[in-house]
């Protein structure tokens, strides 16, 4: 049971960061390889709210905040310009943009190891099924369902998630017809970003807070979004769950296989699969 546990809380952890990433990949076309900068950067945030409040919830909420500013900036001022050039420009400029936040995040705290201690409500360990789990990994499953369930709603339902389908499959007939395809834009960059952001608070209590967090998580991305389909926040939320329990069973009985289970779900899913193993029909008028 502790295995399953570990293994969905792994997973809710990477989809709060994927399905940001999901949306600007699959939504807009934005190849955004400062996701996990945007995702170390929330993580830092947490840490230094939380330490100058003394609350968890406020380090949260910072950095979900802070990060949704900073993806609108980015997506106003830097991004905006290239949406008709080729996908290189954004390569190049969102590679800068981890240049940037990584220098920004060593200058503010060094290139030290941080912590953030878990909330003292979240602590501790509860008995269930034979088995003693951590109450904080319970939590994160919680809430990170809970967001999967928002995101569809909102997406799948929503007149907003409609808009947004709408500028992502032909911006020029919804420019045309009145409508603000920047305000659009800029909502679902800052949207996933902010949900990086969160993914990083979220993460900071499980994992030390360092500078390679821009780095190490970005793959694991990608595998999520190439998995799930792009665009789709159910695949994203079924990847996630998939990659998280490979690992987390992987780390129990194959600790040293671990990233050669993760790579070839992968390979075998381009191979066989190549628009993911959960991706929809597209949709017809």
């Amino acid at each position: 049971m502790s295995t399953v546990v570990i293994g969905l809380s792994l997973g809710m952890l990477l989809f709060l960061l994927a399905a940001g990433l999901t949306l600007i990949f699959g939504m807009l076309g934005v190849i955004n390889f400062a996701h996990g900068a945007v995702y170390m950067l929330g993580a830092y945030v947490s840490y230094e709210a939380g330490k100058r409040t003394g609350s968890f919830v406020v380090g949260v909420l910072s950095a979900t905040l802070l990060t949704a500013l900073v993806g609108a900036v980015v997506e106003k001022l830097a991004l905006r310009p290239l949406y008709e050039r080729p996908h290189f420009y954004q390569l190049i400029l969102t590679f800068g943009l981890i240049l940037v936040l990584s220098d920004m995040v060593r200058f503010l705290w060094g290139p030290g190891y941080q912590e953030v201690a878990i909330p003292s409500a979240l602590s501790g360990t509860v008995d269930m099924l034979g088995s003693t789990l951590p109450i904080y990994r319970l939590f994160v499953i919680g809430f990170g369902a809970l967001i999967s369930i928002g995101l569809y709603f909102v997406l799948e339902k929503s007149t907003f998630g409609m808009l947004v389908r709408a500028a992502s499959s032909d911006a020029e007939m919804v420019r045309i017809l009145g409508l603000p395809v920047g305000a659009i834009r800029m909502a679902v960059f800052s949207a996933g970003c902010a949900l990086s952001g969160l993914a990083g608070s979220i993460a900071a209590p499980l994992f030390p807070i360092e500078l390679g967090m821009a780095t190490n998580t970005i793959i694991d991305c990608f595998i999520v979004v190439i998995l799930g389909g792009l665009g789709n926040i159910r695949g994203a939320i079924a990847a996630s769950l998939l990659i998280g329990m490979v690992r987390a069973i992987g780390y129990v009985y194959l600790p040293s296989w671990v990233d050669i289970m993760t790579f070839s779900l992968l390979i075998g899913t381009l191979l066989t699969r190549p628009q993911g193993l959960f991706s929809r029909t597209a949709r017809t008028a």
